[in-house]
């Protein structure tokens, strides 16, 4: 496939998530969430159990990235129409590059596919994507299409999809750290400056608030160096169940989790109970 013919994004027909007929149960069950009023503004999901997922089926691990992408589309569109602000899916991480390169090479050949086919698509229901991650050490295609995604999308305001590709969180503290150093050296900041408000603002994330709610499947416990320092007070939901089969029931059933849950940030009940806790501001 000629690169200008999978740039061109314009050529996908339009859809909207927002007037697509649904069975009245889902429509019950997300109007029985957004009742509630303790949405998480932000979730991560930590995708795993692909590769397992094709062993148990007697697929290739290929296929099971493949299966995977459906669960995506399910969770992008589920949590758009449900009013998330924020999603960040753990795509791919720095780790990743050690596995076999026939794997890499066809998960990036995946990646070109669903971009091509998917773009048009959150554009047209106002989802603005945005990458976390080191993007120079992607191929030169993806990082176009990346590029060329996230500029069509960038002024679009339901739902930020971050999609974390060659990304980890030693890598993110990494390079916060060496530009505030770098900051520090030119003279733009003091050294007695530097607190945590500040080193946030320097990570990946820092213009969006941390995760109110973390999601690994598989069952594994473990945040496999995913968002180390934003996910510090995050509700940590583990599910066993991988990822091509984790779908919009297993995600509200992942937030009604979350709604059940008392948030403290390190204060008792008693204090909860008589204030709000005031949360991240943009």
């Amino acid at each position: 496939m000629a690169l200008n013919n999978v740039l061109d994004f314009s050529s996908t027909p339009k859809t909207n998530w927002f007037t697509t007929k649904s069975n009245a149960e889902d429509k019950n069950i997300q109007a029985e969430l957004k009742a509630t009023c303790q949405l998480p503004r932000h979730i991560a999901i930590i995708m795993d159990g692909n590769g397992r997922w094709a062993r148990l089926k007697g697929k290739t691990r290929i296929e099971g990235h493949v299966a995977g992408v459906e669960s995506v589309r399910d969770i992008v569109e589920s949590c758009a129409q449900l009013g998330i602000d924020y999603l960040t899916l753990f795509t791919f991480s720095t780790e990743n590059w050690k596995r076999p390169e026939q794997e890499v090479s066809a998960l990036m050949q995946l990646l070109v596919k669903v971009l091509a086919r998917e773009t048009r698509k959150m554009h047209d229901n106002n989802i603005r994507l945005n990458v976390i991650g080191e993007m120079n050490q992607l191929p030169e295609k993806v990082r176009t299409l990346l590029t060329k995604a996230m500029e069509l999308t960038k002024n679009n305001n339901k739902l930020m999809l971050n999609i974390a590709l060659s990304y980890s969180g030693q890598w993110d503290l990494t390079q916060a750290c060496r530009s505030i150093a770098l900051d520090v050296k030119a003279g733009r900041i003091n050294a007695e400056s530097i607190d945590e408000q500040l080193l946030s603002s320097y990570l990946s994330t820092g213009s969006i608030p941390d995760p109110d709610l973390l999601i690994r499947t598989s069952g594994e416990f473990r945040i496999s160096n995913f968002m180390l320092w934003q996910c510090a007070y995050s509700e940590i939901y583990v599910t066993n169940t991988y990822w091509p089969d984790f779908h919009r029931p297993q995600l509200y059933e992942a937030i009604r989790e979350f709604q059940n849950r008392e948030r403290r940030f390190g204060q008792t009940s008693d204090q909860i109970e008589k204030k709000t806790i005031p949360t991240k501001k943009l």
